[in-house]
């Protein structure tokens, strides 16, 4: 706080530019102005002798958001995010939902605020004063707190005297040391890694994301090993869904891994299609042309099938990359469904299975080949997929090739999803390749665990789980309206809501909800008010469309197709008028990897909308939305630890004009 009291504006605001320059980033007059106008702001609000021992900070950088915050200030008791808008004459929603995620993101990532308040600040210095009588401040993140230039030190004060005396002084040099390591979204993590000069601040995703960075690093001495020693290797990295494969293979194809090259292999169509729209629009925004940076996205994320029928029907022609991370491997196709023609291929050019012309491909490289593929256990959602068990077997048929994998991939109970049946000479165990720290539910750890339980049909387990964790991430609401007020309300800042919904439910448009979103590069990129945008809370997502993807806040609208009965789960299928019962194992197990695939597509929470269905007694009675059954199923989801959201009352309707 002293150097800030002494120094002159213009030099707070070189050294600031100095800093600026050394990130590669340009720097333009208005903001040498901004600067110089922010720092005689401080000067002045600041200026008094409680903050005499204050940390103040500037242009404080926050990874996950490539962004900084203006001013980042260390109280005795608090942590002030500053967001100012230099001549800015009101308070817009979009600067303070900014303010406000910027406070959000310190929160959750930075080690330093755990059990702190966090307080968001706009100060937009010409506006109208904004009478401020503030609540007490305990921890957390409260709503941004407005204010003008003139007033920013009556603020300042405001918030202390609302937080309190602390029993123990903030310690600064201890903030200051602890680490600030967040976990992007996967599309955040792509434009990263896609940026060389940020990739490098990509080394770890959290504080205690050890889990990952270990697996990371276990993938690069597999690949340096195959480079060194002339091998063809296939790596199995394995985990729960959430884990952060997804980005351990992004790593590979954009980050610290990439050194030769390497290209993303999905067979998900949507995936492919939002990264690369991501990607492309990322570099208009820096600069570089679209069509030059969708060529380069386009080059690092193909789709699968159209890569192995490219190099099938070239048979002498090399991949140009040395390592290819296949995504999703354990979903491969079979023999039967790579070779079957489909209506808009006609014939199929593959001969063999999806795991069989991969390994024949990537051997075309005389000296060295990895195959990095990554395996997402329990989220089998469709008929010809493979297994561990092909990849098995055509690895043990191909001369000269060997495999990685932890030990997850050997045990698991499900005979298609074992890569092999005990020890194997072409076979290595390195536990380090599993990933099992759940990673996309930010705060929570316990989501996914609880996600099993609930799925595995023991209730007990999981409201055990709920209760040691003080409480699950998960909400049921019975009505719609009440289902996107929360999901409204639980988005603050800049984080983002959506709604999905199996592909089997299909009674829900009787419910008010029927209509699929039609473009996912829209519906993951583009914000409200575009229509097409996830938050506008219109559309909604299959299984299909959002697997291996995220949101902040997710909407579950539950379907007929998976209810609970006197002995369990029951499957069905709707057929013509009417649900059948599904009872062949395998696509039982595809419904409910189905619903674990939509439980787990949220970085924070989700609210589960369970349909109220129709009544026996209405004389309109649908048989295929009954309402007993879905009471059952929300009871079950309840007792389980889901925290039931009662509907908001409205007021009485006005009277019908006679």
């Amino acid at each position: 706080m002293p150097a800030l009291l002494a120094l002159p504006p213009e030099e707070i605001a070189a050294r600031l530019a100095f800093a600026q320059a050394a990130r590669h980033a340009t720097l333009e007059l208005a903001q040498r102005a901004a600067w110089v106008s922010t720092a005689r702001l401080l000067q002045v609000a600041l200026a008094v002798p409680e903050a005499s021992g204050w940390t103040v900070l500037l242009e404080y950088d926050l990874l996950r958001l490539e962004k900084r915050a203006d001013c980042v200030i260390l109280t005795d008791r608090a942590v002030l995010v500053l967001e100012i808008k230099d001549g800015a004459t009101g308070y817009s929603t979009a600067d303070r939902r900014q303010a406000e995620d910027y406070a959000l993101d310190l929160r959750d990532f930075h080690a330093g605020c755990r059990g702190l308040p966090v307080v968001p600040i706009l100060v937009a210095t010409a506006a109208p004063r904004v009478i401020f009588e503030p609540a007490l401040i305990w921890q957390g993140v409260p709503p941004p707190l407005l204010t003008n230039a003139p007033l920013l030190g009556d603020t300042v004060r405001a918030i202390q005297s609302a937080i309190g005396p602390p029993a123990t002084p903030l310690d600064h040099a201890a903030w200051l040391a602890a680490p600030y390591r967040p976990v992007p979204g996967v599309l955040e993590a792509a434009t990263m890694l896609f940026d060389r000069h940020r990739s490098a601040e990509m080394v770890s995703a959290r504080a205690d994301a050890a889990n990952l960075t270990r697996t990371t690093a276990a993938v690069g001495r597999a690949i340096e090993a195959a480079r060194a020693n002339s091998q063809h290797v296939v790596v199995f990295v394995t985990g729960s869904p959430g884990a952060g494969k997804t980005l351990c293979g992004l790593n590979v194809v954009f980050g610290s891994l990439r050194a030769g090259g390497a290209a993303f292999l999905t067979g998900n169509a949507p995936l492919v299609a939002v990264l690369r729209e991501s990607l492309a629009r990322r570099a208009a925004e820096g600069g570089q042309g679209r069509a030059l940076a969708r060529r380069d996205a386009v080059t690092a994320l193909q789709n699968v099938h159209r890569f192995l029928e490219l190099y099938v029907e070239k048979p002498d022609e090399i991949p140009e990359a040395h390592v290819i991370v296949f995504d999703e491997a354990q979903r491969a196709w079979d023999r039967a469904q790579a070779t079957k023609p489909s209506q808009r291929r006609g014939a199929s050019k593959l001969t063999d299975s999806e795991p069989a012309h991969t390994l024949e491909i990537m051997s075309r490289h005389a000296d060295w080949s990895v195959i990095v593929a990554l395996i997402g256990n329990g989220q089998e959602i469709n008929t010809g997929e493979a297994g561990l068990a092909e990849w098995g077997r055509v690895i043990e048929a191909t001369p000269g090739w060997r495999a990685v994998a932890a030990e997850r991939a050997v045990i698991t109970p499900i005979a298609a999803q074992r890569l092999a049946d005990g020890p194997r000479p072409w076979l290595t165990m390195d536990p380090d390749l599993d990933l099992t720290v759940p990673m996309r539910s930010v705060r929570d750890p316990q989501g996914a665990p609880w996600v099993d339980a609930v799925l595995a049909g023991n209730a007990a387990a999981a409201a055990e789980i709920a209760r040691r964790a003080g409480g699950v991430p998960y909400f049921v609401t019975r009505d719609l309206s009440t289902l996107r007020a929360a999901l409204r309300d639980l988005s603050r800042g800049m984080r983002r809501a959506g709604l999905v919904a199996s592909s089997g439910a299909r009674r829900l448009r009787a419910e008010g909800l029927g209509v699929q979103a039609a473009d996912m590069p829209h519906w993951f990129l583009d914000r409200w008010p575009d229509i097409r945008a996830s938050d506008a809370l219109e559309t909604y997502a299959t299984e299909y469309d959002c697997q291996g993807l995220e949101l902040d806040q997710v909407g579950l609208a539950w379907g007929g197709d998976l209810l609970r009965g006197p002995g369990g789960w029951v499957m069905r299928a709707l057929s013509g008028k009417d649900w059948q019962t599904v009872r062949k194992e395998e696509d039982r197990s595809f419904t409910l990897n189905t619903y674990r695939v939509l439980l787990t597509r949220a970085r924070y929470e989700t609210v589960i909308w369970v349909p109220p269905g129709s009544p026996t007694g209405d004389p309109w009675y649908d048989r295929t939305r009954d309402a007993t059954a879905m009471d059952a199923l929300a009871d079950y989801l309840v007792f389980c630890g889901a925290r039931a959201i009662e509907p908001v009352p409205t007021a009485d309707p006005a009277p019908a004009l006679l």
